[in-house]
């Protein structure tokens, strides 16, 4: 199976890796588009303040385009490593085993709006560029979404097994999922104490960190999606097809109000 994870707009800086290198990735039939839109992040970053416009960055952030000038020679780190926030918190990748590394290299894949779609263990530099950005600041400029979405979709294609897409609407875009059985979209929802079901906001990515994290763990070996909700519900986790004609699958978690931190105990009920 392959869980597809969305990026965060924090990154850790530095790194021990060698500097980016495009055939070192997973993937590879990114690549071309992998060239051009580091090409062109690095040549938008030239102009100061036109990067501080397309990329939509405040006074304190302009260190991000001296960041993205150095993308060619910036040393990396493994893509899970290198993304932080609730998401990545969640998932805990430093303390992951080195046979959970096994696992997640082989099945676990992040949507970078750099360079597409890569693996959890694929070496990446730190980078500012979200989905919605644009590498020009003239109108009619091909979106990331323009640039991406053919390939990205072309490679996910090419595959026959499992997907689970835990990735935000815009990042998702950026590879469409095959519309064939064994692909979902999963949508995080939460019960509070009277049953009552909603969708869960920030807090969604938590789960996705907790639910990763679990799925690495358990092998993430599912060759069915049968398989997977078995596993879910000997696991005491509520995970279940979506109503309808829809291929997507829910997550329902507890709710648990109080501290942010404390918002979900557990994903298990």
């Amino acid at each position: 199976m392959l869980i597809l994870l969305p990026p965060s707009e924090t990154k850790r800086d530095g790194g021990a890796g060698s500097p980016l290198a495009l055939e070192r990735l997973r993937f590879p039939s990114l690549n071309a588009v992998r060239r051009e839109v580091v090409d062109a992040v690095v040549e938008l970053a030239a102009d100061h303040d036109a990067a501080i416009r397309a990329l939509k960055l405040g006074p304190k952030q302009a260190g991000e385009v001296e960041r993205n000038r150095g993308i060619p020679t910036a040393p990396t780190m493994r893509a899970l490593e290198r993304y932080t926030g609730v998401l990545y918190d969640a998932l805990d990748a430093g303390s992951l085993s080195s046979a959970d590394w096994e696992v997640a290299a082989e099945s676990v894949a992040v949507q970078s709006a750099l360079l597409g779609l890569v693996g959890a263990g694929d070496p990446v530099p730190a980078y500012r560029l979200s989905f919605d950005s644009r590498l020009s600041v003239h109108r009619g400029a091909a979106s990331l979404k323009k640039r991406w979405a053919q390939a990205g979709a072309a490679a996910l294609a090419e595959r026959d097994d499992l997907l689970l897409d835990l990735r935000s609407e815009g990042y998702a875009a950026l590879a469409p999922l095959p519309k064939r059985d064994g692909a979902h979209y999963v949508r995080v929802l939460a019960r509070d104490e009277s049953g009552h079901v909603r969708a869960l906001n920030h807090f969604n990515k938590q789960a996705k960190g907790l639910l990763t994290r679990a799925l690495i763990e358990a092998g993430a070996g599912f060759p069915t999606t049968a398989a997977l909700l078995d596993w879910a519900e000997a696991e005491g986790y509520e995970l279940r097809p979506a109503a309808g004609a829809s291929r997507d699958l829910e997550l329902v978690v507890p709710e648990v109000r109080g501290a942010p931190g404390n918002l979900m105990a557990t994903l298990r009920v």
